[in-house]
């Protein structure tokens, strides 16, 4: 296979969009910062220090690395996510905001749920191009694909992270639809999923109350709403120009305003037009990587590409719509932004893979 050089439309994008991250979080967080560790830079620091470094270390690695290799051993890379996922279950699992979900070893804490965004792809992108059996039936198609998808869902609800369970299944019926699947299946596996998600909301109060909350917004604003309405108060207070970088008021009685609402605060500063502009290129980076994944020859890159594309997208459009009212309220990073250095280190590290499947397509 000719080797061509990366796709520099996805680097650039990729770059520019860390970059504003570390931008944004500086303005985001100084207030909170200095609050808590008398260093208004205290978590732009710790960014830079675990989300670019480990986020390079990984970018590299998936440029460099020839994306064939990463093939054989996603098998490995999975169970080694299943087995880091069950430890949150046990003593070494960290409580955040109700849900296990650091893991902690040492002195070391990351949330192993962010890295099966990589390792699930990667091993359903593997498996379904591996010509070995006809995965457009239901034994050797549609069962293992629920078992092992409907195992790792059933992991997720269990330490209730609903949203990055939704986030999966979307980006893995996604790979599974684009490697070969019948129509019939994915609306099963659609339907499935969607009766297994309600009945998760009516026996857990706290998803049922996010769902209450997003039926009726106005109803307790200083409890369970507070946060919804804060964030539209935010965004409202950019108007269409926007207050300036860093002159963001509202933000400081935002909750969660550097990872899960972050988008608020970029809203007021940059306004609607500087919001624009981000969700566009967001929708250009999107689109440029489902492009390629039609021009890549490769089974086996095709699926990472989509696998990849849609899980950005998907995380993308649950941030911006739950910062927005859109959505009911989950807690999403957006992509690339947000602070969060799992979630920085895994998406700079699809970044990488994608650039490097780019040189064959």
């Amino acid at each position: 296979m000719n080797k061509r050089q990366i796709d520099y439309i996805i680097l650039v994008i990729t770059i520019l969009l860390v970059v504003f991250g570390l931008i944004e979080l500086a303005s985001a967080s100084s207030g909170l910062g200095k609050i808590q560790f008398n260093n208004p830079y205290y978590y732009l620091e710790h960014q830079i220090m675990y989300g670019i470094s480990l986020g390079l270390l990984g970018f590299f690695a998936a440029l460099y690395i020839p994306y064939k290799v990463w093939k054989k051993i996603s098998p490995v890379l999975l169970g080694i996510n299943v087995l880091m996922i069950l430890l949150l279950f046990t003593h070494l699992g960290v409580d955040a905001g109700g849900a296990e979900r650091w893991l902690r070893i040492g002195k070391l804490a990351f949330q192993p749920t962010e890295f099966l965004k990589i390792t699930l792809v990667l091993y359903l992108s593997s498996w379904l191009s591996s010509g070995r059996a006809d995965r457009k039936g239901i034994q050797e198609g549609l069962i293992p694909f629920v078992s092992i998808v409907g195992f790792i869902s059933l992991m997720l609800l269990l330490q209730h992270s609903t949203s990055a369970m939704v986030m999966l299944l979307v980006g893995a019926t996604a790979v599974y639809f684009v490697g070969g699947a019948k129509t019939k299946y994915i609306l099963y596996v659609g339907g499935a999923a969607a009766a297994i998600l309600v009945l998760a909301v009516l026996i857990t109060p706290y998803r049922m109350q996010r769902i209450l909350t997003f039926l009726h917004p106005n109803q307790n604003t200083s409890g369970a709403a507070y946060q919804i309405n804060q964030s539209l108060i935010t965004i409202g207070s950019g108007g269409f120009w926007g207050v300036g970088y860093g002159q963001s008021q509202t933000k400081e009685y935002l909750p969660a305003r550097i990872n899960d609402a972050i988008f608020a605060v970029i809203a007021e500063e940059f306004g609607f037009i500087g919001a624009t502009i981000l969700i566009l290129a967001y929708l250009f980076y999107i689109t440029r990587c489902f492009l390629l994944a039609k021009e890549t020859r490769d089974p086996f890159g095709r699926l990472v590409l989509v696998g990849f594309a849609t899980i950005i997208g998907a995380q993308t459009f649950i941030h911006v719509g739950a910062t927005s009212g859109l959505i009911p309220l989950t807690g999403v990073p957006l992509p690339y932004i947000s602070y969060g250095g799992s979630s920085l280190a895994a998406f700079m590290t699809m970044s990488g893979l994608m650039l490097n499947i780019s040189r064959s397509a």
